[in-house]
């Protein structure tokens, strides 16, 4: 989560749905849990899992994922 990209796709996510072709990044996160990936047709569409927003909802917009934190609502633009 460290690269500046993958902050960015996260904080699109949280907006709406979207269809990306950067599978490295996306990659990396799903392997964090934090996209979820829906197959409709030939697209892939990627969001934010539940339990994401719930975490993040009761914890300030901080994400905790163990080796270091983010303040979502402070993400680079």
């Amino acid at each position: 989560m460290g690269e500046e990209t993958r902050l960015r796709i996260l904080r699109l996510l949280f907006k709406e749905p979207s269809q990306y072709n950067i599978s490295k990044h996306l990659r990396i996160m799903r392997e964090a849990g934090l996209p979820v990936t829906e197959k409709q047709g030939k697209q892939r569409l990627n969001t934010v899992a539940g339990n994401l927003k719930s975490h993040l909802a009761a914890n300030n917009n901080v994400l905790d994922l163990g080796c270091c934190t983010f303040r979502l609502d402070k993400l680079p633009k």
